[in-house]
């Protein structure tokens, strides 16, 4: 564990961008830190970071880079960064307004509760992550496009010139892009559009070679003269529908025209008189983030030290109360009455809070919750349980800031790895296979991350399937003071939390904060899984002593290129009396902090 003296000493050499992990994480390689006065981007691939300080400098706010870098991340990072899949968009502007951007994919009309059962009621396997019948209609296209509009000064010609200039001219390879196309090289040869573009046909990509992307870089010219109608209901549209029929997969031309990115609330909670801003549904990550916090608030004290087993023992067991009211009630708030409210109101978790012993693990199976319906008289998502199967082996966050004022948290995906790993012919796109976090097959867990959810996620046509993507911004002084998120699945909730709790709880430094060794807890099964190698024997040992199951976290997923840590958490800190930007990128996931 850390000593406030050495957190100290860690601080003053973070500031100097010297900083390192924990002791038990030594050997791990430092965040990427960089600082600025008149902007910020934190990404998961630098050229993308590149393109989003790129706009800030040619005069674009916070939104406008935020959209470069989403377009940019489509051909740089293809294994999360999409035009094909879907997210969420946090904004926060200068003067205090704040949007949530939910441009989630939707099922299909065509699609039905039992679309990937057998006769008796088993999944098929592989039917909802193989293959067109995987893919939600995707809303990237769509909501960046609606961002744009309602929140930025830029056109979208403007702000798509550095991802047609990096489809179109090619960049380097990346040892990490390289590495990536080699694990994931089964599935997208399977694909010949895939296979031709990301394989080379059988020649695979060397760290320094240079990738283009040709049909990828007409489809975003189009974008940048036609707009995102061209991609619903123009020729773009057109071709979509028209490999889908070949493919044997559901959409129809109604289902993109009927498209529609939803402009919400974001939720609203506090900790310690900082505001948070969060995802509402279709996202459960908010309501599991501020479940969690409230829990917490009065049982953290600033003194005590985030590697403690005392202090994980305390945090996992709010996330095991949180992930159980997720598993019970979270889903697309448009289908079913959720208790968001009742859900995120501290009297709520006071009484949740009331039930968690400081020296012993609870028993997930018995643990009793309160009713929310006496915190808020609303009809509580349906009881059952069942599998839906996970969030992104491959999401992926980035998070800006500008001089102004204005912040973005935006989280995006295509939920595995190249998503369905289909590249639409002609297109150059990538399609997701997100009808997967949809619960599938009720009463079952999930076969890789087994995560458990509610049967009011069950796949409905026009649904959105229930995420836990948990783009975050905590305002302090009427100021954005943290931006953050990440990938990882229902890690994510446990990621943005710890780094969240490190930064607010206990006065870490933001470098500090994300390099600390991380924990997960999911309610089911009922287990605390770690990261491997990043905590001592001695802390496993106290953890098990007060009743804990502790496992590696790559015990929790089957996928071969699953992530090994929890989460890869991309942040901005703003100096609410300077204004000066000091940017994150978590070395876990290898991204890029660039300041302007």
């Amino acid at each position: 564990m850390l000593s406030r003296k050495k957190s100290a000493l860690l601080a003053a050499l973070l500031a100097l961008c010297l900083a390192g992990p924990a002791p038990a994480a030594a050997q791990s390689p430092p965040p990427d830190v960089a600082r600025g006065t008149k902007g910020m981007v934190v990404a998961a691939e630098p050229f993308a970071a590149d393109a989003g300080i790129e706009i800030l400098r040619q005069g674009g706010n916070a939104v406008d880079a935020a959209v470069a870098v989403a377009f940019a991340l489509a051909v740089t990072h293809p294994s999360a960064g999409n035009l094909g899949g879907g997210g969420f968009m946090l904004i926060r502007r200068a003067d205090g307004r704040a949007v949530f951007v939910d441009y989630r994919e939707t099922a299909p009309a065509a699609a039905r509760p039992d679309m990937f059962l057998d006769d008796k009621g088993e999944l098929i396997p592989g039917s909802s992550t193989e293959g067109w019948q995987a893919a939600g209609v995707p809303g990237t296209v769509a909501g960046l496009e609606a961002a744009l509009r309602a929140h930025g000064t830029m056109s979208l010609h403007q702000v798509l010139q550095p991802a047609i200039r990096l489809a179109d001219k090619g960049f380097p390879v990346s040892e990490r892009l390289a590495r990536s196309l080699r694990e994931n090289a089964g599935r997208l040869g399977r694909d010949p559009e895939s296979r031709r573009i990301f394989l080379r046909s059988g020649r695979p990509y060397q760290p320094g070679d240079v990738l283009k992307q040709k049909d990828l870089a007409r489809t975003l010219k189009r974008l940048a003269a036609l707009g995102a109608r061209d991609f619903y209901e123009g020729l773009l549209a057109q071709r979509l529908v028209k490999e889908s029929k070949k493919g044997g997969g559901l959409f129809t031309l109604d289902d993109l025209k009927n498209y529609r990115a939803g402009l919400r609330q974001p939720l609203r909670g506090s900790f310690r008189g900082a505001e948070i801003l969060t995802a509402p549904p279709p996202s459960s990550g908010g309501v599991a983030l501020l479940e969690t916090l409230n829990m917490l608030e009065p049982l953290l004290q600033p003194q005590e030290e985030p590697d403690d087993p005392a202090v994980i023992h305390l945090i996992a067991e709010a996330l095991r109360r949180a992930f159980a009211d997720r598993a019970r009630y979270l889903a697309d708030s448009d289908f079913v009455a959720v208790p968001v409210q009742a859900l995120i109101d501290k009297a709520y978790a006071a009484e949740f809070r009331a039930s968690i012993d400081r020296q012993r693990a609870s028993a997930s199976a018995t643990l009793e919750r309160p009713d929310p319906a006496r915190f808020q008289p609303a009809a509580p998502a349906p009881a059952a349980v069942g599998a839906s199967r996970r969030e992104g082996s491959n999401t992926t966050h980035f998070s800006v800031v500008d001089a102004e004022g204005n912040a973005v948290a935006n989280t995006y995906t295509l939920n595995d790895s190249y998503g369905a790993a289909i590249t639409i012919a002609g297109l150059g796109v990538l399609l997701n296979n997100t009808m997967d976090d949809f619960t599938t097959q009720p009463g079952a867990p999930n076969a890789l991350f087994h995560l458990v959810q509610s049967d009011g996620n069950k796949v409905e046509p026009g649904k959105r399937p229930l995420s836990s993507m948990t783009p975050t911004i905590v305002v302090r002084d009427a100021q954005p003071w943290l931006v953050l998120g990440s990938p990882g699945g229902p890690r994510i909730i446990s990621a943005v939390i710890e780094v969240a709790l490190n930064r607010l709880a206990f006065g870490d430094n933001l470098a500090l904060a994300i390099a600390r060794p991380r924990f997960h807890h999911q309610w089911l099964p009922d287990a605390l899984y770690v990261e491997d190698g990043a905590f001592t024997e001695a802390q496993l040992s106290a953890l098990r002593a007060r009743g804990h199951t502790v496992r590696m976290i790559t015990e929790l997923s089957s996928a071969p290129s699953a992530p090994t840590g929890v989460g890869r958490v991309n942040a901005i800190e703003r100096d609410p009396v300077t204004g000066e930007l000091v940017g994150v990128a978590d070395a876990r996931g290898g991204g890029a902090a660039r300041g302007h």
